[in-house]
């Protein structure tokens, strides 16, 4: 059995309302918008409540082809630092203070282990109920008002990766590790968890005798980066 309308509290729906009217989008079905705050460990406890993986799933491939429209019309850099622009703008270390900002997580719905353990406040979580509120919003009202909303956040955010430089680490460690050492940094993956559609890569760095992390992402990519930062500061301490 589906949740009907006649499921959300009226508190609920003046949150969800309240919502729309911050983050300046409208919902005709508020269903959609409330599912896309609930967290799979909600489903896990009450198996009659759809959780937001489907609607993440879709999110994200929305939000990733308005990125990359946006960043293709109005910018006329190589191929390689628009990919590093967006792989910023669109990443969990972007989405979730952005999902902060716009008080995601008040209106999260976990499941009472994740609760207890702090799920509303991982960026992991927050960024994923970003890509599935953008995945409800062009079920609910279609491309073209789901990228009005997108461009809202990612706009700025391009703004602030090209104000502030991209931040490519692995290159930032790869250029001072060589300063006083022969071999190059090497990356290996050591684990990866998750359901296919939404795993999390562990990755370590090993500078020498050295080894740094692991540190996770939702690509392989990203955790290279994430554990390149890591060893950047490491050695900068030193």
């Amino acid at each position: 059995m589906e949740k009907n309308i006649e499921t959300i509290s009226k508190e609920r729906k003046n949150q969800l309302i309240q919502f729309s009217k911050k983050v300046n989008i409208h919902f005709k079905n508020l269903l959609l918008l409330d599912q896309a705050f609930h967290h799979r460990s909600l489903t896990n406890e009450k198996k009659h409540i759809k959780n937001n993986e489907r609607l993440e799933f879709l999110g994200d491939s929305v939000l990733g082809m308005v990125t990359a429209a946006y960043l293709y019309n109005a910018m006329e850099n190589p191929e390689g630092d628009l990919a590093k622009i967006k792989s910023q703008v669109v990443s969990e270390k972007s989405l979730a203070p952005i999902a902060l900002k716009f008080g995601v997580d008040k209106l999260l719905v976990l499941g009472h282990g994740e609760e207890i353990t702090g799920g509303r406040s991982k960026p992991a979580i927050l960024a994923d109920c970003m890509e599935a509120i953008i995945g409800a919003y062009y079920l609910d009202s279609g491309y073209k008002d789901a990228e009005k909303y997108v461009l809202s956040f990612i706009i700025p955010a391009v703004k602030d990766v090209l104000n502030n430089g991209m931040k490519d680490y692995k290159t930032v460690l790869q250029e001072t590790f060589q300063k006083n050492h022969k071999h190059y940094p090497v990356y290996e993956l050591v684990g990866k968890h998750g359901p296919d559609h939404q795993q999390i890569f562990e990755v370590v760095v090993h500078l020498d005798d050295l080894t740094v992390g692991p540190a996770e992402g939702t690509s392989k990519k990203e955790a290279e980066q994430k554990v390149a930062k890591l060893a950047i500061d490491l050695l900068n301490s030193k």
